[in-house]
């Protein structure tokens, strides 16, 4: 294989990256590193290091969108990413104590049982639900577009459980390295009960931000090869502008769907390498 065809496979690969990312929340370093890691046999360092890069393209790409749309909660991701940034670094401390193979089997098992419940439509009852005293105190309630064009108002809930689980979020990606993207949707589209429009753009939004303080690191240690960052990033930044394009007018029942079927293939993958100890 040649330059030119290797650069053309990166590309097609990270567009399918960006474009799953951009439409689930969960930055496209969830389909990256095993992509690049199985099939291009890259080191798993540099495909961490190029995935980081991707991941602040997506969210770069998608979340100026999303914002410029309407769909994302700003004052909600800003909030939140103080609680995954102090779990992250609780998870980096304690990364030398727990069993991560321990870790990685809860962790999959309740990626599992999260994708049963994203999958439940919400009631007409869930979706109205009245203002949530501290979500109204710190000004989290918003509106978004809807499909039939309409603007639709919704009211954040239970705070502190999203905190708590943005927390947990952060504790999991400093103990196992992985990204925390899908932790930071459930917690906004099952705790605090956010439209999962807004759910997903709001992730994009706050995976940039942790993204770029891993991605200094890994730049600082020499992980990043701009030969290999370069075609993984322009792949991945079009990828999620498209899916960006598509979440605005796709179905929100397609959009669990999808998401349901990553969050899945997620856990199995974590329960697996919990079970065999390769994480």
């Amino acid at each position: 294989m040649n330059v030119v065809e290797l650069t053309l496979l990166l590309l097609i690969g990270s567009f399918l990256a960006g474009l799953l990312g951009s439409l689930t929340g969960l930055g496209g370093g969830v389909v990256l590193v095993p992509l690049l890691t199985i099939f291009f046999k890259v080191d798993i360092r540099y495909a961490i290091g190029a995935s980081l890069v991707s991941v602040i393209a997506t969210s770069s790409g998608a979340a100026a969108a999303y914002v410029k749309e309407g769909f994302s909660n700003i004052r909600i991701g800003m909030f939140l990413e103080i609680a995954t940034t102090l779990g992250a670094l609780c998870g980096a401390f304690l990364s030398t104590i727990v069993p991560s193979k321990v870790l990685a089997i809860i962790f999959g098992l309740v990626l599992l049982y999260s994708a049963y419940l994203s999958r439940r439509p919400r009631t007409r009852r869930e979706r109205n639900l009245p203002p949530d005293p501290l979500a109204t105190r710190l000004t989290m309630n918003g509106s978004f577009p809807s499909e039939d064009g309409e603007i639709r108002q919704y009211n954040a809930q239970n705070v502190p459980a999203g905190f708590s689980l943005m927390f947990g979020a952060g504790a999991i990606s400093g103990l196992l390295g992985i990204g925390s993207g899908a932790m930071k949707v459930l917690a906004l589209d099952q705790a605090m009960k956010l439209p999962f429009k807004v759910s997903t753009t709001t992730s994009n939004f706050m995976i940039g931000v942790t993204a770029a303080t891993s991605a200094g690191i890994y730049l600082n240690r020499g992980y990043i090869d701009p030969g290999l960052a370069m075609p993984v990033m322009l792949g991945v930044l079009a990828g999620s502008l498209l899916g960006a394009r598509i979440l605005m007018k796709a179905e929100t029942k397609v959009l669990r769907v999808i998401f349901s079927l990553v969050i899945v293939t997620l856990g199995a993958q974590m329960i697996y390498k919990g079970v065999t100890g390769s994480i």
